[in-house]
């Protein structure tokens, strides 16, 4: 708590003095926004509810985003089940090799995303980088996934060392601004996640320059929509300081039971600014929808879930509880429904139908 308290605390005391410093170094750049420009942003949206989304045909961003495999059939069905319980928006992880290499291909393939998710009245939360799971992505046929493992083919981006080496800044910031200049006005993004989990994978501070770099080049792109780079691990402290003080909306990663979860947004909310929880809910953990899901609607906290349609990221199976024999675990870690689009607990999405007034 106190950890909690000190990177808080020192946040709020920051942000003038950043940019004042940002605006030295770049004076194009725009500047974070506002208290009550984001609370008047997130006043007019719905309350927000979704999950994060891949295809079930897909075992990484790669494989959702090359054009050999991009499964618009998939995509539309399985949006369709989130429009049947009321959800209204993805977070969509990206990647800078799909996009190297065919961008023009890659921005168009974007947008039929967003056609599909619109048609289903869902907005999208599109996602940068990462510093999560496999270290070196390739282009082309990407792996099948190993049995009963977690998230098997989800590959970082720009990986390892990739993410060390400033000779390829040139390139990750052609991408980005060149992503962020064509969907700038686009009514159909919600919010751009710049960078999910920078520190994951033992990198620690190594992922601040390119956490400080691609928000630089967000702000000089100026997009309407909110930008944010979410905390999920309290020892990172200079990573957390610097999301805070410089996302436009508040996002967070919580895995813990609701009396946890419930203490850090309070902490969160000392900040003044609106709450966005982009990874919750695994099973065994108790981290459930059943007790989070609510207490989030009363805090007007979005709430978005790891986990949506079982497939190839096989995230129905736990993080550190291999099964390697690939047999259906007795309780599913995340995920919400099987292909065909049965639920996995009825319950569950009967609540999310009756919480999201569908």
């Amino acid at each position: 708590m106190q950890t909690k308290l000190k990177i808080l605390a020192l946040a709020l005391a920051m942000p003038l003095a950043m940019r004042v410093t940002a605006q030295q170094k770049t004076p194009a750049a725009a500047q974070v926004w506002s208290q009550q420009k984001a609370k008047t942003w997130y006043a007019k949206q719905q309350w927000l509810v979704g999950s994060d989304f891949i295809p079930s045909t897909a075992i990484n961003q790669l494989e959702m985003w090359q054009a050999d495999t991009f499964d618009p059939q998939t995509i539309d069905r399985e949006l369709g089940y989130a429009q049947r319980i009321g959800m209204n928006v993805m977070r969509v992880f990206l990647h800078h090799l799909a996009w190297e290499q065919d961008p023009e291909g890659f921005k168009k393939r974007m947008d039929q995303y967003l056609a599909i998710s619109s048609k289903h009245g869902i907005k999208t939360m599109f996602v940068f980088f990462d510093d999560c799971w496999n270290k070196v992505p390739k282009t082309g046929k990407q792996p099948e996934p190993k049995p009963g493992i977690h998230n098997s083919g989800w590959m970082q981006d720009p990986g390892q060392p990739a993410s060390d080496n400033a000779a390829n800044s040139p390139v990750l910031e052609k991408y980005v601004k060149d992503v962020l200049k064509r969907f700038a006005n686009d009514q159909r993004v919600l919010l751009w996640d710049l960078y999910n989990e920078p520190g994951n994978s033992d990198k620690g501070n190594r992922s601040l320059p390119l956490l400080k770099s691609v928000f630089k080049w967000a702000r000089q792109v100026n997009p309407i929509q909110p930008i944010s780079a979410g905390v999920w691990r309290w020892d990172l402290e200079e990573l957390n300081k610097f999301q805070i003080a410089n996302s436009d909306i508040v996002t967070y990663h919580d895995y813990t039971p609701e009396n946890e979860h419930l203490k850090t947004v309070q902490f969160l909310k000392m900040n003044g600014r609106p709450l966005i929880c982009t990874e919750y809910m695994a099973r065994p953990r108790n981290s459930l929808f059943s007790t989070v899901l609510p207490m989030l609607k009363k805090e007007n906290v979005g709430a978005i879930n790891w986990g949506f349609v079982s497939g190839k990221t096989n995230t129905i199976y736990a993080w550190d509880t291999p099964m390697p024999d690939g047999s259906e675990p007795k309780l599913w870690f995340h995920d919400i429904f099987r292909k065909d689009g049965t639920a996995y607990i009825p319950e569950e999405t009967n609540l999310i139908k009756k919480l999201t007034g569908r």
